[in-house]
């Protein structure tokens, strides 16, 4: 259950609009709901400011499905990450006006649109062109977390006039996600331009001494730019996720306000 939600519901019960019984029925399956293969935290957007993300790598079509119909029964909007298109075809025929961005491996249905938040946009900056797919993943989630992401797409190092000509918009973003392959030079750049949180992602790209992202996670954890914040390999969910630890949330609304 969302905060919004919630404050709803205990509104009308001070209102009288609404019982108790009937209130402590509808807060029955807080914290989580029990499907025998899973487990749905109804909590976690109470805790966390966003409820539970569905992870689709290594769920069956048909787990997914119960467990996507079971968040959105909870009042929630539903965000599915590392899902590929035959499962994600079975997603949508089970829930009609699912989205699915194909590059990014991600479903999203938001019976609520998501309230946006009271800050500047942050940029999603990547090295390269094949490290997009793991960037529209940190975009997706910005989206459906309320958040403004910002394209900044193939300024690697080997053309660092690239990222130069780019430096004034990145200045004004409230955070930066920066992805790179490789050496993974390219947050340690971007964090000593800028003065905003920095978030690094080492994308899995390279030749074979690049050993599948290691390399540019061990140059990010040494970058020499003060205070860059690290995720795991090809972890544009995370990046997104940390940096909606950052930054401020929207205001629940409150019973009268405008939609």
């Amino acid at each position: 259950m969302d905060p919004s939600r919630l404050r709803e519901l205990l509104a009308r019960v001070q209102t009288g609009a609404l019982d108790v019984d009937t209130a402590l029925g509808e807060l029955g399956d807080l914290p989580y709901r029990d499907l025998g293969f899973a487990s749905v935290d109804h909590h976690r957007a109470l805790r966390h400011g966003a409820p539970e993300v569905v992870f689709g790598a290594g769920k069956t079509a048909e787990q997914i499905v119960h467990i996507a119909a079971e968040v959105l029964r909870g009042g929630h909007n539903l965000l599915v990450t590392r899902l590929d298109a035959d499962k994600a075809t079975a997603l949508a025929a089970a829930q009609p006006g699912l989205r699915y961005a194909a590059a990014a491996r991600v479903a999203r249905l938001e019976p609520t649109p998501p309230r946006a938040r009271p800050c500047r946009h942050v940029a999603v900056v990547c090295a390269g062109t094949s490290d997009i797919p793991c960037a529209e993943e940190a975009v997706e989630t910005l989206e459906a977390l309320g958040l403004e992401p910002r394209r900044t797409y193939d300024v690697g190092v080997a053309g660092l006039h690239r990222l130069l000509d780019r430096v004034p918009d990145l200045r004004t973003a409230s955070a930066a996600i920066v992805l790179a392959g490789m050496e993974g030079a390219l947050p340690s750049v971007v964090g000593g331009l800028v003065g905003c949180p920095v978030v690094a992602v080492p994308t899995s790209i390279g030749y074979g001494a690049a050993f599948g992202g290691l390399t540019a996670l061990f140059g990010m954890l040494t970058s020499c730019a003060s205070g860059v914040t690290v995720v795991n390999i090809d972890n544009g969910f995370g990046a997104a996720m940390a940096v909606h630890r950052m930054l401020p949330r929207a205001e629940p609304p409150r019973p009268g306000d405008p939609p």
